[in-house]
């Protein structure tokens, strides 16, 4: 019989004003709802005015189009001080009819929020997420060994491209001709 995995260590307490604005993504295990090819795949999370759901706008580049997803988080517990959030997008997103809820748990943050390991409990999906661009190799190696004695097979994480000069930095929702919304879902679905 096999050993059942512990339940991982998430962190108490997050405080989500303070957690709010952009994220940029280091690393990520692959995932069917992500582009193989993305580049500077970047999360802005923005508290809603009631103080306890999150929006979310996920985006990435793909040849130098941007692709994005909207989608709401919220704590999934909250009268409980463990920082584990469910986050719903609508699909397709460019016809939003099905609700898709999964899970988001904040594995380690930085005390000055500048850096976080976000998993979920099937330990298939991994983030490595900054404040900005780059992070360095000393806590990225930290953090995927965090990963490690959580469980995960880190072998499968890779790397994303942070570019210059693609997506503006200074805008947090700015839109071009060639926006594609959610294309990434349909191109997933028939494995592109």
């Amino acid at each position: 019989m096999a050993a059942q995995a512990k339940d991982m260590d998430v962190v108490k307490n997050v405080d989500l004003e303070r957690y709010q604005g952009r994220w940029y993504e280091i690393a990520s295990m692959p995932s069917s709802f992500q582009p193989k090819n993305g580049t500077n795949t970047r999360a802005t999370y923005r508290l809603k005015p009631d103080q306890q759901t999150v929006d979310v706008l996920n985006e990435t580049w793909v040849k130098g189009k941007r692709s994005y997803i909207h989608g709401t988080a919220w704590k999934a517990d909250p009268s409980s001080p463990d920082a584990k959030l469910k986050v719903r997008f609508f699909v397709p997103p460019f016809l939003p009819l099905i609700p898709v809820t999964g899970d988001y748990w904040v594995l380690a943050l930085d005390e000055g929020y500048q850096w976080a390991l976000i998993g979920q409990p099937s330990r298939k999906y991994l983030w490595v997420l900054s404040r900005t661009p780059e992070l360095s190799e000393e806590t990225y190696q930290k953090l995927l060994e965090q990963a490690k004695n959580e469980g995960y097979d880190v072998s499968l994480v890779h790397k994303t491209l942070q570019l210059d000069g693609i997506g503006d930095p200074d805008s947090e929702t700015a839109k071009t001709p060639n926006d594609r919304v959610g294309l990434w879902w349909l191109r997933a679905l028939v494995g592109k």
